[in-house]
C-alpha cells in the first residue's frame, strides 16, 4: 500500500464527521459490476478486501473507488456503422441522411455493448481528518474528480477545496533551477521539462541527467528565453523522491527502500504488512506535505479557509 502519485486537496481542519456516519452514507454509491447495457460503472469497494468500505488506522483512512468500463473501440462501432450503411443504400437505392446515421450508430453501439470486454481499475483515497489532508493516488487531475465526483453524490457535506500556496509550482521551480539550488531539505534529481508558454509549445526534457554546472547554464538560458518548468524531479530528506509538476500534482513518488524494509521486517502475513506499510506511508506524508507547502511559499489561508463546522470546539469523534 503506497501510493505512486499525489492530488492533493484540503479538508477544514479538522474535519468533523463521524466514521459510522460516513460508512453509512458511502454505502450509497457502492460499486456493482457493468450492466450488459452499461458503458461504465463506479462505485466505493473495500481498501482492503476486508468487506468494509473503509480501513482506519491510527486516525488514519483509506477508501477506493472501483471503476469498471466497456471496451468499445469507436473504429469497430463506425465499421460496423458504414457496413450497414452500404447495405441500405443497395436496399434503398439511396445513402441513408444524417438523422438515420445518428440513430443507426446508436442501434449498433446498443446492440455490440453487451459483448465488448471490461477493464477495472481501482483509485485509492487518502484521508486525514484531522489535519485536513484529502489525497487521491491518481496520475491525472482527471481521475482525481471522478473519486470527488462520487463522493459528492454519497455524502451529504463534503467540504472539499483545492490546495493554493503563495507561490505556483511553476515559478517555484523556475527560481529553483535559476539558482541552482532546491529548497532547505530538498535536492534537484536528473529529470526536469521546460516549456514555452506561446502557442508552438517548444519544449525541453532532460531525462535522467545530471543536472551539473553546463545543464545549469542551458536551464538558466532557456528561462530567460521564456520558457517555464513544467516538471522537475527533486528528493526530500533523503527518504522521498518525487517529480512536482506545474500544477501541483506529485507523480513518481518513491519512498526509501529503507522505509519498506522496515515495514516488512516485523509483519508475518498480508494483513500485518497492509498495516505497517499504511502506517509508515501516511507517517512520512504527514511530514511531508507541510515541508513542500512551506518551500511554495506557505498555504494561501483564504483558499484554504472552510465554513465553521457545527459544534465548534467539541472535540472530533474520531475513530480508528
Amino acid at each position: 500500500m503506497w501510493f505512486k502519485n499525489l492530488q492533493i486537496y484540503r479538508l477544514p481542519t479538522p474535519w468533523v464527521i463521524d466514521l459510522a456516519k460516513l460508512d453509512e452514507q458511502l454505502n450509497r454509491g457502492t460499486f456493482a459490476r457493468c450492466a450488459s447495457h452499461e458503458p461504465i460503472s463506479r462505485g466505493w469497494v473495500s481498501p482492503r478486501k476486508d468487506a468494509g468500505l473503509i480501513y482506519a488506522n491510527n486516525r488514519q483512512w483509506l477508501i477506493a473507488l472501483a471503476v469498471e468500463q466497456r471496451l468499445l473501440p469507436s473504429s469497430v462501432v463506425n465499421d460496423e456503422v458504414r457496413e450497414r450503411a452500404e447495405k441500405l443504400t443497395e436496399e434503398q437505392g439511396y445513402a441513408p441522411g444524417r438523422k438515420a446515421l445518428r440513430e443507426l450508430k446508436e442501434r449498433v453501439t446498443e446492440e455490440l455493448m453487451p459483448r465488448a470486454f471490461t477493464r477495472k481499475r481501482t483509485t485509492f483515497v487518502w484521508i486525514d481528518p484531522q489535519n485536513g489532508w484529502f489525497v487521491v493516488d491518481a496520475g491525472s487531475q482527471g481521475k482525481a474528480e471522478e473519486v470527488i465526483e462520487h463522493l459528492r453524490f454519497c455524502l451529504d457535506d463534503f467540504p472539499l477545496q483545492p490546495l493554493h500556496t503563495q507561490l505556483s509550482p511553476q515559478s517555484a521551480m523556475a527560481d529553483w533551477l535559476a539558482g541552482g539550488e532546491a529548497p532547505h531539505g530538498f535536492t534537484i534529481d536528473r529529470d526536469c521539462e521546460l516549456k514555452a508558454v506561446g502557442e508552438e509549445k517548444s519544449a525541453v526534457r532532460y531525462v535522467r541527467h545530471p543536472l551539473g554546472d553546463e545543464v545549469h547554464a542551458e536551464i538558466k538560458a532557456h528561462l530567460a528565453a521564456g520558457k517555464l518548468p513544467t516538471k522537475l524531479a527533486l528528493t526530500w530528506d533523503d527518504r522521498i523522491s518525487f517529480v512536482l509538476g506545474e500544477k501541483m500534482e506529485v507523480k513518481r513518488l518513491a519512498f526509501l527502500d529503507l522505509l519498506k524494509e522496515e515495514a516488512e521486517k516485523n509483519a508475518e502475513h498480508a494483513d500485518e504488512q497492509f498495516d505497517a506499510d499504511f502506517a509508515l506511508m501516511t507517517g512520512e506524508l504527514t511530514r511531508f506535505l507541510p515541508v513542500l507547502i512551506e518551500a511554495l511559499g506557505g498555504e494561501k489561508v483564504e483558499a484554504a479557509a472552510s465554513p465553521a463546522q457545527p459544534g465548534g470546539g467539541a472535540v472530533p469523534p474520531w475513530e480508528a
